[in-house]
C-alpha cells in the first residue's frame, strides 16, 4: 500500500481568500493499493471521503477509518481535508473538484477506474460532495479548477447523514459557517440547498440517515431524495429507525468513548455500500 499526503495548491477562490489575510491550507491523503504481479495493470474505484464538521472543524472519525475500510474492500480512498471557516463558499467545492481532476489525470497511474471515481461524504462532508454532485457541469467550477467539466464529474455519491437543505430543517451551524454574511440572502440559501441543485446530471447516489437524527434532521435525506427521483437519479436509500447523528461505523473503533455512537442496527451500511458498489 502507498501512503502520501499532499498541499493543494492556490485554486479559485483561495487566492482572494489570502488576499484578504485568511490562512487557507487544505490536503489531501491518497491511500492506494499495490497490484500484485499478476493482476499489475488492474484498475480499481477510488472513493474520495470528505469528514463533517459543519464546515467549521473536520472529523477524524470520519477520515481515516472510513479509508480503511474502503481499502479492505479493494477500492483506493482519498481523503479530502478541506478548507473550512472562515473559508467560504465555494472554496471546499473547488477543493473537491480539483482533487476529482487530480485523480482522474493520473488515472492510468495510480491504477484507477476513470469512469469509477466516488464522491462520499459526512454530515456536512456529505453536503460537500452532494455539491459536486450538482454542480459538476457549471462552468464557473471547471473554470475555477483550470480543468474540463467531464473531468471534475464524479460518477456516484455516497452521503451518510447529510446537510441538504438551508430551509426549514437546516443545520444552521453549517449555514453559517459555509456562507458567512450571506447566511440569511435568499439568494445564497437556495445555492445552498441541494434538493434544489439536483437534476439529472447528478451521479448516481448512495444515501443513509439515522430517523432520530436531532442535528441534522433526517428530512435533509427526504427532501435530497425526492429531489433525486424526480429527476430521475439512480437512488439507494436506507434509513435506520435509531441512531444520533455522526454515528460513523457506528461501532467502538468510531465511537471515541461515547456509548451512544456504538449502534449495531446501523452497522451494516458499509456492507450496503459494498454491495452497491459492486454494482456499480
Amino acid at each position: 500500500m502507498k501512503v502520501w499526503t499532499e498541499t493543494i495548491g492556490e485554486i479559485g477562490a483561495k487566492k482572494d481568500e489570502q488576499e484578504r489575510g485568511q490562512t487557507v491550507q487544505a490536503s489531501y491523503t491518497a491511500y492506494l493499493i499495490d497490484n500484485n504481479p499478476e493482476e499489475a495493470e488492474k484498475k480499481r474505484k477510488a472513493i474520495i471521503i470528505c469528514p463533517g464538521g459543519g464546515y467549521s472543524r473536520l472529523s477524524p472519525r470520519e477520515a481515516e477509518p472510513i479509508a480503511l475500510k474502503y481499502l479492505a474492500m479493494g477500492y483506493h480512498a482519498f481523503v479530502l481535508f478541506y478548507s473550512v471557516a472562515p473559508s467560504r463558499f465555494p472554496q471546499a467545492l473547488e477543493e473537491l473538484a480539483w482533487l476529482t481532476a487530480h485523480i482522474r489525470r493520473h488515472a492510468d497511474e495510480w491504477k484507477i477506474q476513470e469512469d469509477g471515481i466516488v464522491v462520499s461524504g459526512f454530515s456536512a462532508g456529505g453536503h460537500l460532495a452532494g455539491s459536486l454532485g450538482a454542480f459538476w457541469n457549471q462552468e464557473w467550477l471547471a473554470r475555477a479548477v483550470g480543468a474540463e467539466n467531464e473531468e471534475i464529474r464524479p460518477n456516484g455519491m455516497i452521503l451518510c447523514y447529510p446537510v441538504v437543505t438551508a430551509g426549514e430543517y437546516c443545520h444552521r451551524g453549517s449555514v453559517e459557517c459555509l456562507l458567512g454574511e450571506r447566511a440569511d440572502e435568499k439568494e445564497a440559501q437556495e445555492e445552498f440547498s441541494l434538493e434544489l441543485q439536483v437534476g439529472a446530471h447528478t451521479p448516481k447516489t448512495f444515501l443513509w440517515h439515522t430517523v432520530p437524527d436531532q442535528t441534522v434532521p433526517v428530512q435533509n435525506s427526504l427532501l435530497l431524495a425526492n429531489a433525486l427521483v424526480q429527476s430521475g437519479v439512480n437512488l439507494e436509500m436506507h434509513l435506520y429507525p435509531v441512531g444520533c447523528h455522526g454515528l460513523s461505523l457506528a461501532n467502538e473503533e468510531t465511537a471515541v468513548g461515547q456509548d451512544k455512537r456504538i449502534e449495531p442496527q446501523c452497522q451494516n451500511w458499509m456492507e450496503l455500500v459494498e454491495t452497491w458498489l459492486r454494482h456499480f
